[in-house]
């Protein structure tokens, strides 16, 4: 995991323009026009026209790779909920990973979720169904891993923390695999563990840092020399003539006052960005 986002955070510094901006508010406007004009559609060949289906790919309908992912799983008041959802999370990750990462993150989950439907296709013979449901409600996992301990109002009044969503949202993923299996849809039953794995890709090393002890020892010494070690090194700049310097393009705030400067949690030592590489660097390991 560690080895992978290396990779992925390297992509992004060194094609900083990569990535769809508002990937999430596009695929979410996409698939309720989608649906709206499913309800006009009384024949219903406009939503079949868009299904995921391995036999017509192989026959020359390759736009069904791209399309099956707006395709809407639900209607009403339902499917309005999850889309508001599903824009409120992917914006956010978008906002904290950077444009790069996240769209590498979603098209990485449609990628899994592409070859495992071809996979399932030519195991079984038979043109099984792919959406792309699990991998926006995968997202979740993600914020909630970032933002474990952010309250959301629970049908809009109760106060619920996000880590107890993602419970919630790992029942329902551990629910639709049993049930698959049940009904007798045999490896099929599976296809929520691809949106799974894609999270473990991107946020494995993050999960594995939250769910460790807090308040030991080594972690209060951690804190208490990020800190000194701080003041240490904007002591260092002041004499310089600047309190803080972009790591990255070495932008200081005596150059660029109107830039915002922050520290990265993620890098050994201490290290500060710009707000144009906060989200957009190779972390520091030694």
């Amino acid at each position: 995991m560690r080895a992978f986002m290396k990779r992925v955070d390297l992509f992004c510094y060194r094609h900083p323009r990569f990535g769809i901006n508002n990937l999430m508010l596009i695929i979410v406007i996409a698939t309720g026009a989608v649906w709206l004009l499913g309800m006009m559609d009384t024949s219903g060949q406009l939503l079949s026209f868009l299904a995921f289906n391995p036999y017509l790919i192989l026959r020359g309908q390759v736009w069904r790779l791209v399309t099956f992912i707006i395709y809407p799983t639900s209607g009403g008041i339902s499917l309005l909920l999850f889309l508001y959802f599903y824009y409120f999370i992917g914006s956010t990750l978008e906002g904290v990973w950077g444009c790069g990462r996240f769209t590498i993150y979603y098209l990485m989950g449609v990628l899994l979720t592409v070859v495992y439907g071809f996979a399932l296709y030519f195991i079984i013979g038979l043109p099984l169904p792919v959406f792309s449901n699990y991998i926006n409600l995968s997202m979740f996992f993600a914020f909630a891993t970032l933002f474990p301990e952010q309250r959301v109002l629970l049908f809009y009044f109760i106060p619920i923390k996000i880590k107890w969503l993602a419970l919630l949202d790992a029942a329902y993923f551990a629910y639709s695999i049993v049930d698959g299996l049940i009904g007798g849809l045999g490896a099929y039953s599976f296809l929520p563990l691809v949106a799974i794995v894609n999270y473990f890709l991107f946020c494995g090393g993050d999960l594995i840092r939250l769910l460790r002890p807090s308040g030991t020892r080594e972690q209060r010494r951690s804190t208490i020399n990020f800190k000194r070690e701080a003041r240490k090194i904007n002591r260092e700049q002041r004499s310089k003539g600047y309190t803080r310097k972009c790591a990255v393009c070495g932008r200081t705030d005596t150059d660029y006052p109107e830039l915002e400067f922050r520290y990265c949690s993620r890098c050994r030592g201490v290290h500060c960005f710009c707000e144009d590489h906060i989200n957009n660097h190779i972390h520091f390991t030694e």
